[in-house]
């Protein structure tokens, strides 16, 4: 095994999926990578992507919280938290990240302030277009009050799971996904609000602006490459 402080870190790797990632590969392939960078010190990454349709369970999850009409598929994640629904039109981005060593705001081996950093990166990313994105006590995510209708609904799910501080799974956020599909679940948890996305809020906003938006956000909050 590779000594952690003899590791040399490289740019972290951006990826991006062409097609919609089935969730039992997404999952192995998070695994493989977290051991490489563990055990290897191969290079950090970031990995942007689409599922098809399906909804999955974290440690958490009810199965009460479950209806899924469509029966679409349904996979334990790993992760914290509860119900998740994942599908075209929602940019997913899972993060392998070294947390034992600081980086930008982040602090080592501070997973609280991994969640925050994840948050803060998503309402940097919202406020490019317009929109204004919130946390809220005891809710993980970020969320938005639609100016219309008066509505707290949430745009953007957070769920992580960390083993020997190597980070898996991230952030999932709603551009243009069917929110239909969401009344599958009771989305983590949360009965008395609903979720949103860039489209229902108003804008046409094409996937590959909200990547271009992340990706120049992203050394503002966890430092350059």
């Amino acid at each position: 095994m590779a000594d952690p402080a003899a590791m040399t870190h490289t740019k972290i790797i951006r990826e991006k999926s062409s097609r919609p990632v089935p969730y039992p590969e997404a999952l192995d392939r998070m695994e493989r990578e977290a051991i490489a960078i563990r055990e290897d010190g191969a290079p950090e990454r970031l990995w942007f992507l689409e599922h098809p349709p399906l909804f999955t369970s974290g440690t958490s999850a009810r199965e009460e919280d479950l209806f899924n009409p469509h029966g679409y598929p349904t996979y334990p994640a790993g992760r914290g938290g509860q119900w998740t629904y994942h599908g075209p039109g929602q940019r997913v981005v899972y993060l392998m990240l070294d947390l034992s060593r600081s980086r930008g705001d982040l602090r080592a081996r501070d997973l609280r302030q991994y969640v925050f950093c994840l948050e803060e990166w998503i309402i940097r990313t919202l406020a490019r277009f317009g929109i204004t994105g919130e946390r809220r006590e005891g809710r993980i995510g970020v969320w938005v009050t639609d100016p219309r209708t008066g509505a707290e609904e949430k745009i953007a799910a957070i769920g992580v799971r960390v083993s020997r501080w190597v980070s898996r799974h991230g952030i999932a956020i709603n551009v243009d996904p069917d929110l239909n599909d969401f009344e599958g679940i009771v989305p983590c948890g949360i009965r008395e609000f609903g979720v949103t996305s860039f489209r229902k809020l108003g804008l046409q906003t094409r996937m590959e602006e909200v990547d271009q938006a992340l990706t120049e956000i992203w050394p503002d909050i966890f430092g350059p490459d």
